[in-house]
């Protein structure tokens, strides 16, 4: 009879298996008010999402939460899309949020996406325009409202970080209509102080409240800036325009001062540890040097300086007995060779050794002379050219050849009348 009875487990496995196969709980859209908001230290966050007749509890994990571009309070109007399940523990549904936004924002988010969208296209948030945030700066910009907690807040980090840094405030609209106009005039005013670094912002607010700081013209402005810029737009949670465009981003206006300048204790921590570094170098340096002097001090060459004289002078007595002994070794060698020349057989008979050229310069012209081809010619023999040249066999000459005839005295033109070939060759 029990068998028909179910555990409350079961009923609510049973529900829950309905509620996740209804397609139409997979992805709800809700609008409402938030109540009873609770922020865990993982990171999650739990609430209640109501309107004027009903209440539905809703969580939002630490992964989605990352995304929210606001800070979510009681009382703020939202717009929600998530799935609705049971959970199992304590039989309630509720609604798992994965996008929150405010409500009536909606048009604002999407213009802040599309701009987002083409100015990275356009390259403004690339990482190779982003300039240096100097380490040490002597003065500082800031461009926000001259009340409130935001400009508080800075100049009181920069006090107690690092009091000798100036902070010039150039007071700006931050929120309404007129602000993107205002924090446009003031960043290109800024670029006229010699400032080292330059923070931009304001302290939280709605998304609305932060518009000015997601207005293109604001971000160009930042884009342009000559001077480095730290942008400190709201809390940690919200992202603007101007943080993507700027240098350097900082969570909350105190963050950008801390940013901005060192801490001064830190600064004279490290000058001492330079200084402890500094004189341990020249006592060493100075010990070094010591023990160098030292060692000279007590050098033989200092406490003996006449053995080491006298040993100078020997050592040069030596060079120039060698050096002598060159000398008259060179001298000798060169006498003897001028003894060889002298009584040389060229010199001692100069006439002998002229009759002997002469005798061989005859026999070689008298060889020319046999065959010299001018002495043949002499000799009643010519040479016959034709066309420029010698010619020596009857097979090149036809009747009415014109040949030049060459004797040993002249020459002459002569025309072939007719040719007769010896039978005997």
């Amino acid at each position: 009879m029990n068998s028909k009875y179910l555990t409350v487990t079961a009923i609510t496995r049973y529900l829950k298996a309905k509620f996740d196969s209804d397609e139409n709980l997979r992805e709800v859209f809700l609008k409402g008010e938030i109540s009873n908001i609770k922020y865990h230290t993982t990171g999650h966050i739990y609430f209640s999402i109501k309107d004027e007749n009903s209440k539905i509890n809703a969580i939002m994990f630490s992964s989605s939460a990352k995304k929210l571009l606001f800070r979510p309070v009681d009382g703020s109007k939202v717009l929600v899309t998530g799935r609705i399940a049971i959970y199992e523990a304590t039989g309630g549904y509720q609604i798992y949020v994965d996008e929150m936004i405010e409500d009536g924002v909606g048009n604002l988010y999407i213009a802040f996406e599309k701009l987002k969208q083409d100015l990275a296209r356009e390259g403004l948030f690339d990482q190779k325009y982003k300039k240096q945030i100097p380490k040490i700066p002597e003065r500082v910009g800031v461009v926000t409202a001259k009340t409130g907690a935001a400009i508080k807040d800075i100049i009181s980090t920069i006090k107690r970080r690092y009091p000798i840094c100036e902070v010039i405030l150039f007071p700006s609209l931050v929120q309404g209509e007129s602000a993107k106009e205002d924090i446009v005039r003031n960043i290109r005013l800024a670029q006229n102080y010699d400032l080292d670094v330059l923070i931009v912002g304001r302290g939280g607010g709605s998304i609305e409240d932060l518009w000015p700081f997601n207005e293109e013209i604001v971000a160009r402005a930042i884009f342009d800036c000559k001077i480095p810029v730290i942008s400190a737009v709201g809390h940690e949670i919200d992202f603007t325009i101007a943080d993507y465009v700027a240098d350097l981003r900082a969570p909350t206006p105190t963050g950008a001062a801390e940013m901005a300048v060192p801490n001064i204790s830190d600064l004279i921590n490290y000058i001492n540890n330079l200084k402890i570094r500094l004189n341990e170098s020249m006592n060493k340096k100075i010990n070094y040097q010591k023990l160098y002097l030292d060692s000279i001090k007590n050098s033989y060459a200092l406490k003996n300086p006449l053995i080491m004289y006298e040993n100078k002078k020997q050592k040069l007595d030596i060079l120039i007995d060698n050096l002598s002994k060159v000398l008259v070794k060179k001298y000798d060698k060169a006498k003897h060779n001028f003894e060889i020349i002298k009584n040389s057989y060229v010199l001692t008979n100069p006439d002998i050794i002229y009759k002997d050229k002469q005798i061989k310069l005859n026999n070689l012209i008298e060889k020319l002379e046999l065959v010299n081809p001018l002495a043949v010619l002499r000799r009643g023999y010519s040479l016959t050219i034709l066309d420029d040249k010698v010619i020596n066999s009857i097979d090149k000459i036809k009747v009415g050849s014109k040949l030049t005839v060459k004797l040993h005295n002249g020459e002459f033109d002569a025309t072939v009348n007719k040719v007769k070939e010896n039978k005997n060759d």
